[in-house]
């Protein structure tokens, strides 16, 4: 494994090849198996072109062969932050093929971001599009170029500026041989417990930490994704969010679906008119999605202008989705909503879709491997009986064992015997997780603790709500108190007392009613949807006032 990964005992990896978890084959050759059983099927579609498995395999060796020859080598990284584009999936598989390993940078980050991702991982190439959302990306990359000499090639999805190289020619690969490149390939095929993938932590709060993603790992975290999904050859697939987070890479995202041989439909845009009509024009069955984009599909008008006949399952991930709003999926749009909650460094809980209803409408979901070992601890690393709130922790055949060289970082995120500190409250019924927020999004006051979470689920009940977010203010007295933010359906007004009273008719304690309401237009965001509570908790707390 590469130097500064933390690799599973020897023991526990023995334990999941035994048991099949671990098929010891490549992220890409994942792919081909697929193109190997139905080579002309089409694998992704976006706008009008439509790329078949066997296109999608030819492409990426290409490429691959291409990038060997610009100098790259396996275990060199590279910085990776394409838009939703089928260039992103040809260099995403390009660079398993070739052994290198992807750092998945997302669209929305700048400089201060990227700096450190290159720092971090010591990347020797960036791939970048040339201009995307009004930001040229070229004129950051030189800027990077000149300040990390190990920063040799600068790759743009476009025109490239002096200095750098066009990604279009090298894909297009000219008269080369396909066998030869296959040969040339194999002969430098990666390990499949070598890392074929770098995510990025959470960084809403701090700086990220890369997580290093071996190939047996992330094809089975893809599999058992996919499973859960009820996922098959008939699977069409909505990719909205960023390709680069995990969510719509594996979780189970395009190579969940590319695993069970359907088909990924790249959205354009997250706009609400776009989304439906390529729902009704691809006939796509599942959607993943975020809290703000479904709540904004549900309370307009505009998905009710198309055929959604064909859309089974709306996922949801990356914050709770609150039981009336997965109510109101199922129905307004007849599908399924289906919650999946989990982390980049590995463990994925997912509702099923015949799950009882108390289930697939409360719940965070369940484990998607019987041998993720989970439990719930107190603040004293005591495990609590089912039912009881504490902090989830984890591991398993697909959980990392350690961030990319960060010995400190390492010694907080993990118990002595490997279980990684997810950081969020949970409290587990069976096998069934329920969650409360993140650890560090409880609200101190005066040593009463008040659930985030649970708060805002209770405000989602108001009829005018439309969006709500639950922050800790300081407070000279009790350390922090609660303000409720809060987007409004349009023409809607609250005030706060009006706030207060029907909190108080839900019959919760009064430390947890908040004692600052704030009416809001839009949240901040992280590129995935995530509200960026730090940020929001810094405006107010400078705004100041009661």
């Amino acid at each position: 494994m590469l130097d500064g990964c933390v690799p599973w005992p020897a023991e526990a990896a023995d334990k999941f090849r035994r048991l099949g978890l671990w098929e010891d084959i490549t992220v890409a050759e994942m792919v081909e198996r697929t193109m190997r059983a139905t080579p002309g099927k089409t694998a992704l579609i976006f706008n009008e072109r439509r790329i078949s498995y066997a296109e999608l395999v030819r492409s990426s060796k290409r490429l691959a062969a291409a990038l060997l020859d610009l100098g790259l080598k396996p275990r060199d990284r590279v910085v990776m932050q394409l838009p939703n584009v089928p260039e992103f999936v040809i260099a995403y598989l390009a660079l398993n093929w070739l052994g290198a390993i992807p750092v998945m940078a997302l669209r929305a980050h700048r400089h201060n971001e990227v700096r450190h991702f290159i720092r971090a991982s010591g990347a020797t190439a960036y791939l970048i599009p040339d201009v995307a959302g009004n930001f040229d990306y070229r004129s950051m990359a030189a800027e990077m170029a000149a300040e990390f000499p190990h920063l040799r090639h600068v790759i743009v999805a476009g025109e490239p500026a002096p200095g750098q190289r066009a990604l279009e020619p090298l894909i297009d690969g000219g008269t080369a041989d396909d066998d030869a490149i296959a040969a040339r390939l194999q002969a430098i095929r990666p390990a499949p417990d070598d890392v074929s993938t770098m995510l990025l932590s959470g960084g809403t709060t701090s700086v990220s930490k890369l997580i290093p993603r071996t190939h047996n790992d992330y094809v089975l975290n893809a599999r058992l994704c996919a499973q859960a999904a009820g996922f098959d050859r008939d699977t069409v697939f909505m990719a909205i969010l960023p390709l680069g987070h995990n969510y719509n890479l594996a979780s189970p995202g395009i190579l969940g679906t590319f695993h069970a041989g359907g088909t990924v439909v790249i959205a354009a845009s997250t706009d609400i008119e776009s989304t439906f009509a390529s729902v009704e024009r691809e006939r796509v069955s599942v959607i993943a999605s975020v809290v703000p984009l479904i709540s904004n599909w549900l309370n307009s008008d505009v998905p009710k202008r198309f055929d959604l006949s064909s859309l089974k399952v709306v996922q949801n991930g990356g914050a709770r989705l609150a039981p009336e709003l997965r109510t109101r999926l199922r129905d307004q749009f007849g599908c399924t909503p289906q919650e999946i909650y989990g982390t980049a460094e590995g463990l994925i809980n997912m509702t099923r879709l015949d799950d009882p209803e108390a289930l697939l409408l409360e719940s965070s979901g369940a484990p998607v491997s019987e041998h993720d070992e989970i439990k719930v601890l107190d603040d004293n690393d005591h495990e609590v009986p089912d039912g009881e709130p504490g902090e989830l922790v984890t591991r398993g055949p697909y959980t990392i064992r350690g961030y990319y060289n960060a010995p400190a970082k390492n010694a907080e995120a993990f118990t002595p015997d490997g279980f990684y500190r997810m950081g969020d409250i949970v409290r587990k019924r069976g096998r069934h997780v329920f969650t409360e927020g993140r650890r560090k999004d409880l609200i101190n006051r005066g040593g009463e603790k008040i659930s985030c979470d649970e708060i805002e689920n209770l405000i989602f009940g108001m009829p005018q709500v439309k969006v709500v977010a639950l922050v800790g203010l300081p407070d000279p007295v009790f350390g922090e108190k609660a303000c409720a933010c809060v987007i409004l359906q349009p023409g809607a007004t609250l005030g706060f007392d009006e706030l207060v009273t029907y909190l108080r008719q839900q019959k919760i304690a009064s430390f947890k009613l908040p004692e600052r309401l704030e009416i809001m237009t839009e949240f901040p965001v992280s590129p995935v949807g995530k509200i960026l509570k730090r940020e929001l908790r810094e405006r107010l707390t400078a705004q100041g006032g009661a």
